[in-house]
């Protein structure tokens, strides 16, 4: 019986997320190896035709990226995440279609609705995983870091369907093949009694737009930055970009600023296409969650800092005088775009 892998996608104001593209490259290619297809799960309200990119159909979007199926939960009960909304409806779904791999994102969503959904059926559960492998007998080889990235384990799932949460920004999605479409198959939801709610969901004051696993351009500051009132220049620097505020683990540490910001191995991994590093050392721990930035340019007063190893471009300078150049001739640049248009 072949296997077939599904990837529970996941999405935010009309967007998938850049993780279920990352999930549906890494499900094709497991699924290749198990005679399957890779199929893809899209719970919430009024999404079967407003998920972009390029703002294509949900089955479109989804089928270029390589899914061969679509499988749609969409009702008003779905609209918010419900952890307890989200299992009924997504354990029916495993029980019903008798996948061989779950994946999920290691996301905020993913990593409350995996083990709940684990529990549910009885099954195992690997998280944060970074790669996977397909045994003879066709158990994943699953890798994942442990004791905060300072180990690497290897495990495999006696239960099946095998589940796992895949850290963004690690596995490569597929080139979209715009010519491939999906069926839908619209799923009857019943979410059972939701004992709690979400009313509304309220941003956080002063809290960047752009989501760091997200973005395409990422300012990231370090010790050198000396203390938490000089974030500031970054967010700047980092708004006229229409990018995201990154730290490093010194800065985080220091109280500087939240976790939420950190990048590196025991933060968030990032793949940008623009990555700059204002005052960052460079130390393995940070250079493992930025690396594979497209460009990386890197800002540091030590002309010996390891960051200039990774670097595509570097400025060797005081971080308070570069940044604020910076920004002010990334504003020119701006306004002169604005007034050629």
């Amino acid at each position: 019986m072949p296997g077939n892998v599904l990837v529970v996608a996941e999405h935010k104001d009309g967007d998938l997320k850049k993780v279920t593209f990352e999930m549906l490259g890494e499900g094709t290619r497991i699924a290749e190896k198990l005679g399957g297809v890779v199929e893809a799960a899209l719970l919430g309200s009024s999404v079967g035709g407003a998920v972009r990119p390029a703002h294509c159909g949900v089955a479109d979007a989804l089928a270029h990226y390589g899914a061969a199926r679509v499988y749609l939960a969409d009702d008003p009960s779905l609209g918010k995440y419900s952890g307890e909304g989200y299992t009924a409806v997504l354990a029916r779904l495993i029980e019903k279609v008798e996948p061989a791999v779950v994946l999920l994102g290691a996301t905020t969503q993913g990593k409350d609705l995996a083990p709940r959904v684990a529990a549910r059926l009885g099954l195992g559960l690997a998280s944060d995983c970074t790669a996977f492998e397909v045994a003879a007998d066709g158990r994943l080889v699953i890798t994942r870091p442990i004791y905060g990235g300072r180990a690497i384990a290897t495990v495999m799932e006696k239960t099946t369907p095998q589940m796992a949460t895949v850290r963004p920004n690690v596995m490569v999605p597929l080139e979209p093949d715009t010519s491939s479409t999906a069926p839908v198959e619209k799923l009857a939801v019943e979410t059972g009694d939701i004992r709690a709610q979400v009313i509304d969901l309220i941003q956080e004051s002063g809290q960047q737009q752009v989501g760091l696993a997200e973005a395409e351009i990422i300012v990231s500051g370090g010790r050198g930055l000396k203390g938490p009132e000089n974030f500031c220049l970054l967010e700047d620097l980092a708004e006229i970009l229409g990018g995201a505020v990154g730290a490093s683990r010194a800065a985080v540490d220091a109280g500087w600023i939240d976790h939420s910001h950190q990048v590196g191995q025991t933060g968030r991994t990032v793949t940008p296409e623009l990555y700059i590093a204002c005052g960052i050392s460079g130390a393995v721990q940070h250079l493992a969650g930025m690396k594979t930035a497209r460009y990386i340019v890197a800002i540091n007063k030590d002309p010996e800092a390891p960051i200039f190893r990774v670097a595509d471009y570097g400025i060797v300078g005081d971080l308070f005088e570069v940044v604020p150049i910076l920004t002010e001739e990334f504003k020119k640049a701006l306004r002169q775009k604005q007034r050629s248009n």
